[in-house]
């Protein structure tokens, strides 16, 4: 799917969504677990993968990495090395690379154009699990994300907008924005807007009215917005 310069393919596996960006002539694999699909995707349009990377090293995001770089001769860049700000060069075109913390230590998410790769760290209409314990880490990350232009695409790591759409309904029954996303997105090709996310996603919501006044219907921490994110953190 084109989007600017570098366009963007989406893989499943299981519920895992691996990704591919490419260029004219070059791609690059992001938690390539759908490996077959991948190469033949390479094969038919003339692709040659130059790089092989993850969003962060969790087992189920790394399964096609060895596959990819034996049938290949792409390069491996281990998400865990790679610095803050990194440009990956595709045909001349930048893949930037964002340290966000939280989920995991390594995770990190890829910008490319206004497509973000997110890996576990921002789901469509919700967020990871904080594996890592830095409850403080993953918001700041997540404010970092959402710092970014509102027609960002996000793309994230896993299919659960099910799961996220029921809960985030739960929290908030009467937010149209949420059936309004699961009508219109389109499961085999799943993304949603930062626009998007900010109306429906609670984790994005915390300085938002109905959310304050779910944390202060069930007696939660509310004065900082650090305070209502770590509330949120502990509603099930």
């Amino acid at each position: 799917k084109e989007n600017g310069m570098i366009q963007i393919e989406q893989f499943r596996y299981g519920d895992n969504l691996a990704y591919l960006l490419y260029g004219k002539t070059a791609a690059m694999a992001i938690d390539g677990g759908a490996w077959q699909e991948i190469l033949t995707f390479l094969k038919q349009h003339g692709l040659s993968l130059r790089f092989v990377t993850n969003t962060h090293r969790h087992y189920d995001h790394t399964p096609g990495d060895d596959h990819l770089l034996g049938k290949t001769k792409a390069a491996f860049l281990d998400c865990r090395t790679l610095a803050d700000h990194e440009k990956i060069l595709l045909d001349g075109e930048p893949v930037v690379v964002y340290r966000t913390p939280g989920h995991s230590k390594d995770s990190v998410c890829f910008h490319a154009g206004n497509d973000l790769i997110t890996g576990d760290t921002l789901f469509n209409a919700t967020i990871g699990n904080c594996f890592t314990g830095d409850l403080r880490g993953f918001f700041e990350s997540i404010q970092r994300l959402m710092a970014l232009p509102d027609d960002t695409r996000i793309f994230a790591g896993h299919d659960y907008v099910r799961d996220s759409l029921t809960f985030a309904r739960h929290l908030e029954p009467d937010n149209p924005a949420i059936e309004r996303f699961r009508q219109t997105c389109d499961p085999y090709f799943l993304y949603s807007t930062l626009a998007q996310e900010k109306k429906m996603n609670p984790y994005l919501r915390f300085n938002e009215e109905p959310i304050v006044r779910l944390l202060q219907k069930r007696k939660l921490p509310r004065a900082t917005e650090w305070e209502r994110w770590q509330s949120l953190m502990t509603i099930e």
